[in-house]
């Protein structure tokens, strides 16, 4: 039985771990540390941790062809260190729970790439998908309250979806000729060289590891140093789920990853709940079950496509 749902395991243990690293993360943005520098340490340390697991115990996956390079590149600067980016943006200016909800719209997003890029016949149920997406969006917003949602984390949001796309339709075509551990190994890799491009690491705030950070909500009792917080995004925000996710990709399809994938925002709203004391309105509950109704329409219909 668990062999048979071998793939649903391992994605439904990836978004658990990556809905409570949310809450993490959270906290370590209220310190001395950047969005964006969250991202770096994130990436560079999983690379590194990543590097020596795979070096010591089968370093022959190291090796890659020069076809397959462009292909890696494109999945660890867009499809990780882009979606880190800006969902880092994003739950620094709006509740974890509604930035992981526009960045679950990915799944539109590659209908979208199928219709419109590729040429492909696209259900009629696909557009009804993506109205009730949008009108859930604007539910979530309030839109007609104003400045209920900020602008520039609803941007960095909807830019996550998209890299998530990329993430998603990248990991599955390079599962197919590469083992998942190479796969993540080779994201990082290229995910931390953007990143050591865009933020020199002698610039890169040290000080942070020593800081105590306040840990909110029902523990704002108690403190943690930044390098426990930062040392758990790394190994269990990042790396156990990131490969969970890549062998769910590899054993079912990139479609139905990210169906199981919209777990997160679900889960990441009741960690928030617990932990922050994040409430939603009757009507933004409602907004964000539209838009998981949309998604999933979505992604049904996607496979009907193919």
């Amino acid at each position: 039985m668990l062999q048979k749902h071998r793939g649903e395991l391992f994605l439904l243990g990836g978004a658990f771990l990556f809905a409570f690293n949310g809450i993490v993360s959270k906290l370590v943005l209220t310190s001395s540390l950047s969005a964006l520098r969250l991202a770096q340490v994130r990436s560079t340390g999983a690379f590194i941790i990543l590097f020596f697991l795979v070096f010591f115990r089968s370093r022959e996956k190291m090796r890659t062809t020069r076809k397959e390079i462009p292909q890696l590149a494109l999945f660890g600067a867009i499809g990780i260190a882009a979606v880190q980016l800006g969902y880092f943006i994003a739950i620094s200016r709006m509740h974890v729970s509604f930035a992981l909800i526009i960045e679950f719209t990915a799944p539109i997003w590659i209908v979208l790439w199928i219709k419109y890029v590729k040429k492909r016949f696209v259900p009629k149920d696909m557009w009804l998908a993506i109205f009730l997406a949008f009108v859930g969006l604007l539910f979530i917003a309030q839109v007609w309250k104003g400045q209920t949602l900020d602008t520039v984390g609803l941007i960095a949001a909807l830019l996550d979806a998209i890299a998530l796309s990329v993430y998603f339709l990248m990991g599955e075509k390079l599962t197919q000729n590469r083992d998942t551990e190479s796969v993540t190994f080779f994201g990082f890799a290229f995910a931390t060289l953007a990143w050591l491009i865009i933020l020199p690491i002698w610039n890169f705030p040290f000080e942070v590891f020593s800081e105590r950070i306040n840990m909110q909500g029902i523990f704002a009792g108690y403190d943690s140093y930044g390098w426990v917080l930062i040392l758990w995004i790394i190994i269990f925000g990042t790396i156990i789920p990131y490969l969970c996710v890549v062998t769910g990709i590899k054993t079912l399809s990139a479609s139905t990853s990210s169906v199981i994938g919209m777990l997160e925002p679900v889960l990441v709203g009741i960690f928030a709940w617990w932990w922050l004391r994040e409430a939603w309105l009757p009507l933004q509950i409602f907004g964000g079950a539209l838009v998981l109704v949309g998604i999933f329409i979505a992604d049904r219909a996607r496979m009907e496509a193919h």
